[in-house]
């Protein structure tokens, strides 16, 4: 049986987001950028007893590092497939400016701050041929809820075996207001941040989601 430790869990994916350069891109020293993630460690080890090892459709937790650190458009180039190297890259049909303008829910009450962590986070693939508004039916009967773009990149940039062929996920968690919802799927052997309908299924994507966050 594996043993999993959160605390080397932890560590391990702030080391990944400061060896991507997080902190430049945030404007802070290293020792900045990891003052300000260490206070929720805490939260973490809360939890650690309850938690089990990732597997390639579940992990126990993310650091989730928000826009108000990184813009998106900065965050998405720095993730990648498993094994591959080619940068992430946003959908074109993301007009110019708006794709700041899809917020997360309110549902979601997400923790105050620059960071926080999403804890016990699935990627969904059942939900792969499902109609979107069902599939978030089914995930808020199971007292879950959606991921939001920041969320779904942390995943890919924690576990990039997370997004593989025909098992991408949608990130209904963040809206503009309209049917699209937000999704990360494999484009020229890269990941691509796009939206599809609402009401369009899809068999290659599934509905991304968490059971709590905290700080």
């Amino acid at each position: 049986m594996t043993v999993f430790d959160a605390g080397t869990e932890f560590d391990r994916q702030v080391r990944t987001l400061v060896d991507l350069t997080y902190p430049a891109l945030a404007g802070m020293t290293e020792d900045a950028f990891r003052g300000l993630l260490e206070p929720l460690r805490e939260s973490v080890l809360a939890r650690a007893a309850a938690m089990e090892p990732p597997a390639e459709g579940r992990v126990p937790f993310l650091i989730v590092v928000t826009r108000a650190l990184v813009p998106l458009e900065e965050a998405v180039p720095l993730t990648t497939l498993a094994g591959k190297s080619r940068p992430g890259v946003i959908e074109r049909f993301y007009k110019p400016g708006e794709l700041e303008r899809f917020v997360s829910i309110e549902e979601l009450a997400l923790p105050d701050g620059a960071a926080y962590v999403v804890f016990d986070v699935e990627r969904g693939e059942e939900f792969c041929d499902v109609v979107p508004l069902d599939a978030l039916a089914t995930v808020a009967e199971r007292n879950r809820t959606p991921l939001t773009i920041e969320e779904g990149l942390a995943l890919l940039v924690q576990h990039p075996r997370a997004l593989a062929k025909n098992k991408c996920y949608s990130l209904a968690g963040t809206r503009f207001g309209d049917r699209r919802v937000p999704a990360l799927w494999i484009s020229k052997g890269a990941p691509k941040l796009g939206w599809c309908w609402e009401g369009n299924p899809h068999t290659w994507l599934g509905m991304a989601s968490a059971g709590a966050r905290g700080q």
